[in-house]
């Protein structure tokens, strides 16, 4: 049975350590947030931005409140792939340029899963919406890893590493490494 998944870009971050808005930084030619795009749109019906204003996509505020951070932003996704009917959400984060085929279709399953060491990249069935507003609700703290220990997601470990753009160094060594 096909699934009806909704792409999720996570982009509501200060890009504190990249010193500047890292989702408009230039690979390419082309903004991080629009390799990202191009990362998701071949396996997902519908693709939405989270935490951000942008015109050329739907974008949706966090939830519950702004300023959530990666958590809000897939509260967000999931809240929306629930009301809208979609089976799962495949979120990314806005700096992730590149995603192996393989990857996203281990990840893609019953069950929630997430890439080890990048847990903003993962399958969340939109069944879990409820349970993470309440998760946000009543922890002090918003952590993935927290998220993850109450959740228990299938763990799915790359074949190759994936870029980690945290600073523009980062930035500057994928250029070359391709």
């Amino acid at each position: 049975m096909a699934r009806s998944i909704l792409g999720a870009i996570l982009a509501g971050g200060r890009s504190t350590r990249f010193g500047s808005d890292k989702a408009l930084a230039l690979l390419d030619g082309r903004p991080l947030i629009e390799h990202a795009a191009a990362t998701l749109a071949p396996y997902t019906a519908k693709l939405v931005i989270c935490g951000r204003s942008d015109p050329r996509w739907t974008c949706l505020p966090d939830q519950p409140a702004p300023g959530m951070g990666p958590l809000g932003g897939l509260a967000a996704a999931l809240t929306h792939a629930r009301d809208e009917g979609f089976d799962a959400v495949l979120s990314t984060g806005c700096d992730m340029p590149s995603l192996p085929r393989a990857l996203v279709e281990t990840l893609i399953g019953d069950g929630p899963a997430v890439v080890e060491g990048q847990q903003l990249i993962g399958y969340w069935p939109a069944d879990l919406a409820g349970r993470l507003l309440d998760h946000l609700g009543h922890c002090a703290r918003r952590s993935i890893r927290e998220w993850m220990a109450a959740v228990e997601p299938r763990i799915v470990v790359p074949a190759d590493p994936l870029p980690n753009i945290n600073r523009p160094g980062d930035l500057a060594a994928w250029r070359e490494q391709r």
